[in-house]
């Protein structure tokens, strides 16, 4: 299980994406689910690895 310390977050500000990571290094995927709010949970042996979040400006009212 990934610690807190281990969280990163990186925002694209071009595309209005913004990625949260649990680890270090990025983790390749077993499995990607695309949510009815567009975003996308990156799954590896049971357990999250990584959200994907579209259109994130919007979700705060706007950067």
């Amino acid at each position: 299980m990934a610690s807190i310390e281990r969280i990163w977050f990186e925002y694209d500000k071009q595309n209005d994406i913004l990625y949260i990571n649990f680890g270090y290094d990025l983790e390749e995927a077993d499995e990607s689910i695309l949510t009815e709010n567009d975003i996308v949970v990156r799954i590896k042996e049971g357990r999250i690895v990584g959200l994907t979040v579209f259109n994130f400006s919007q979700r705060v009212g706007g950067l």
